[in-house]
Parts: C-alpha cells; sequence; structure tokens
C-alpha cells in the first residue's frame, strides 16, 4: 500500500507518499507565511484559496520525483479536522475525489494524531505506553498514550494555546509573522532577571493550561515600558522563560501520575530550543527519555497525515458515504485503528 497524505488544516499545504514496505518515500510542504504577513495572522479566506491552487501541483510533483503515477496510491489519508473549516474542506474534497476516481480507499484523520505520531517517522521511533506534550498553533494538551488510538487526555490549554500566545507576544514586540521563531530568537539576548512573569496554574493541582493572564503581563508591561531593543529582549525572555518553566512544571507531574518513561513533544512549539532543553532536563529527572520528530515535522506536514492514514487504512477503516470536516474534534473521541468498524453479529445457538 501507498498511502497520499494531505495536509490542510491552516495556512500550510503539505503533501506526502507514505510506503508500506519503504516508509516515507517523499514529502513537500508550501507554507503561506508571506501570504499572511501583510496581515500579522492567518486570514481563513486566503488560505483556503491558496490550498486550491496548491493541492493538486504538489501532489504531482511528489508523483513525479518518485516515479508513480496515481494510478499506483493504495489509499488517501486527508486531515478531516480539527482546523479553520474552509482549509479543511480543500483537503477533504480533493482527497474524496481522488478516492473515488482512483477507486482506492480515502480516509480523514485527525490532526493532533498525526503531531502526535509524527515521531514514529524517525529512525529510531519512540515505544508505547508514552506521555505526549502536543503544543502547536492552535492547540496545547497533555496526552497519555497507551497506544495508537488509545488516548487520555490529562490537561489542555483553557483558553489560548501555547502557540497563539508566541504569536501574539510577539505581534505586541513589533516582531514580524510568525512570531513564534522570532520570539525565540529576541529572547536568546535577554537579560534574564529583568521582567518576571507568572507561571500560569502551577499554584494549583491539575495538568491545564491556561496562557491569557501570561498575554495580559505582557501587555501590561509593553505599555508601560521603553522601546530601547534591550527592553524588548527582556520582554521575550521573561516571556519565554514562562512558558517554559510553565510547560516543565506540568510535565513534572504528569510523568509522577503516568509513571511514563517517554515523553513524545510534538507541534510547531516543540521547536523551541529552550523548551527542548528544559524538557529534557526535567525528564532525565525522572528517569524518562524524550523523543521528538525532526524540525521539518514539528510544524504542519503531510507525512504526518499520510502515516496515521496508513496506520488507520491498513486497519481497515474507510471514508463513509458523508463528506463532513470536523473544526473542532476531541482527541478523545478517537478510538484505536479498526475499532470503529462494524463488528460481526456472534452466531446464535449452541453446541
Amino acid at each position: 500500500m501507498i498511502v497520499l497524505g494531505i495536509e490542510t488544516s491552516c495556512d500550510e499545504t503539505g503533501i506526502a507518499l507514505y510506503s508500506h514496505e519503504q516508509g516515507l518515500l517523499t514529502h513537500r510542504l508550501h507554507s503561506q507565511v508571506d501570504t499572511h504577513a501583510v496581515y500579522g495572522g492567518v486570514v481563513p479566506e486566503l488560505a483556503s484559496r491558496d490550498h486550491i491552487r496548491r493541492v493538486l501541483p504538489l501532489v504531482n510533483d511528489c508523483l513525479d520525483e518518485v516515479g508513480l503515477s496515481r494510478a499506483d496510491l493504495g489509499g488517501v489519508a486527508y486531515t478531516r479536522g480539527p482546523g479553520l473549516a474552509g482549509a479543511l474542506l480543500v483537503g477533504t474534497a480533493v482527497g474524496r475525489s481522488l478516492g473515488w476516481a482512483l477507486d482506492c480507499p480515502s480516509l480523514g484523520v485527525h490532526h493532533m494524531e498525526g503531531h502526535l505520531l509524527a515521531p514514529m517517522l524517525e529512525p529510531e521511533p519512540p515505544a508505547f505506553p508514552f506521555l505526549a506534550l502536543l503544543v502547536s498553533g492552535g492547540h496545547t494538551m497533555l496526552v497519555q498514550v497507551a497506544d495508537i488510538g488509545r488516548y487520555r487526555v490529562l490537561g489542555e490549554s483553557l483558553d489560548d494555546a501555547a502557540g497563539e500566545a508566541f504569536d501574539k507576544t510577539a505581534k505586541l514586540l513589533g516582531l514580524p509573522y510568525p512570531g513564534g521563531p522570532q520570539l525565540e530568537a529576541l529572547a536568546h539576548d535577554g537579560d534574564p532577571d529583568r521582567f518576571v512573569f507568572p507561571r500560569p496554574m502551577t499554584d494549583r493541582p491539575g495538568l491545564d493550561f491556561s496562557f491569557s493572564g501570561l498575554k495580559t503581563a505582557v501587555v501590561n508591561t509593553v505599555a508601560s515600558a521603553d522601546a530601547e531593543p534591550a527592553t524588548r529582549a527582556a520582554i521575550a525572555r521573561a516571556f519565554q522563560d514562562a512558558v517554559v518553566d510553565t510547560f516543565a512544571i506540568k510535565v513534572r507531574r504528569a510523568l509522577a501520575e503516568t509513571g511514563a518513561r517517554c515523553l513524545v513533544v510534538a507541534g510547531g512549539v516543540g521547536a523551541n530550543q529552550a523548551l527542548r532543553e528544559r524538557l529534557r532536563e526535567e525528564a532525565s529527572a525522572q528517569g524518562a527519555t524524550v523523543a521528538y520528530p525532526r524540525l521539518a515535522f514539528c510544524t504542519d506536514n503531510g507525512a504526518m497525515i499520510a502515516y496515521a492514514g496508513y496506520r488507520r487504512l491498513l486497519a481497515g477503516e474507510r471514508d463513509d458515504g458523508a463528506t463532513e470536516v470536523r473544526p473542532r474534534w476531541s482527541m478523545d473521541e478517537l478510538l484505536p485503528p479498526g475499532e470503529a468498524l462494524p463488528q460481526p453479529t456472534p452466531a446464535a445457538g449452541g453446541a
């Protein structure tokens, strides 16, 4: 089986091919950063229109690169949700249409399950069970993972996701979009002692997150501080330190609660080097290891969708007759591959 993966949940068009025998064959990614930078954030309608222009040319590029045709595809996986409704509809329409036209199965995949399974594309993937910290632009959650589809959400953000908080803070500091990497670079030279921001929800039990209060603290500090480069760098450093400390505290609690010996960190914020270093220290202190996807697979990409779809298609899962996207979709609704299929009714009678 060769599975085509299509990712169009937000502002990046990702396409990949995954082979049952050879693993990941190739992947392509088109970023819409230049399109949205002038607005300081993602404009959903523009994102949808750009996906329409990009998906099929990228599919053709991937097939041409490895010398395959559409007839060689054994399945199509696309992101069904969560994400922007219009953007999801583009990938869903293309994925379903290719499946019908090629007479091969198609399947909508959960975007966050794709992120969670992205480390499985590495040469030495983590073994189940493990604890996962998923930190993307729109989601922040801690998940206990027993196996594929066996997830228990331990905690999640009650308001802004960490990625949103990074982008909004970067915008306050006058940094260009996307703000996360820009803020990390600015924080590198910031005075760590000049400002101190709160570590939200770390003074109470539980594993949920909240970043709105931290964002408010940054707003008030920026409004009252001067605009000197050293001041901006110190604010960036204080914000990043607060986020990193918050994650470290929550991960420490989650490792102790679950007894997990492996921590998987996935999603775009997982590329932050300060966060990586701190979580590595926290995990090591509790006798656990840390696994990350390669940097190219931390952000949205087609490879993670191709792999997640492959695992479920292989178990016999298929789209039904309805074409429906899920802009909001809880991971608690997911089942292990194949378990959602109708089960045969036991034969009546006895020996």
